[in-house]
C-alpha cells in the first residue's frame, strides 16, 4: 500500500508576509463562507465568515480548537455553556465537547485546529 505524502497547505497570501486577516475572506449573503490559511497534519488554520443569524449546528471534534473572534459579534455554546464573544476575544473549545456557533450579526473568526493527542495534558 502506497503512504500518502503529507499534505500542507498555504494560502499565497500568507506565505511569508504579513496579511490582513479580516481582508482574507469576505461575506456572502446568508451563508458561510471559509478559507484555509493552513492545512498540516498537526493542525489546521481556518479563516471564517459568517453572514448575520448563520450558524454551525451542535457538533464534536477529536481535537481541540481555539476560536479567535476578528469582526462582529456570535453566540458561542461549548458543552452547557452559551458565551457572547466579541472582536478581541478568544475562546477554547475543548476536543470531545459538544459546541455550536451563531452570528447574532456579521462575524468573522480565525479557527486553530490543534491535532495533537488531548490526553497528553
Amino acid at each position: 500500500m502506497k503512504r500518502q505524502a503529507e499534505r500542507t497547505v498555504i494560502i499565497e497570501e500568507c506565505l511569508g508576509r504579513a496579511s490582513d486577516l479580516v481582508g482574507l475572506v469576505d461575506y456572502a449573503k446568508d451563508a458561510i463562507v471559509s478559507k484555509t490559511i493552513l492545512d498540516r497534519p498537526a493542525g489546521t488554520i481556518t479563516l471564517f465568515a459568517f453572514d448575520q443569524g448563520q450558524r454551525l449546528s451542535e457538533h464534536t471534534s477529536s481535537y481541540d480548537a481555539v476560536v479567535q473572534v476578528l469582526e462582529g459579534q456570535a453566540s458561542i455554546t461549548i458543552g452547557p455553556r452559551q458565551s457572547m464573544v466579541s472582536a478581541g476575544q478568544v475562546i477554547v473549545m475543548p476536543a470531545g465537547v459538544p459546541h455550536a456557533v451563531e452570528a447574532s450579526q456579521r462575524f468573522k473568526m480565525l479557527l486553530t485546529m490543534i491535532k495533537g493527542r488531548s490526553d497528553a495534558r
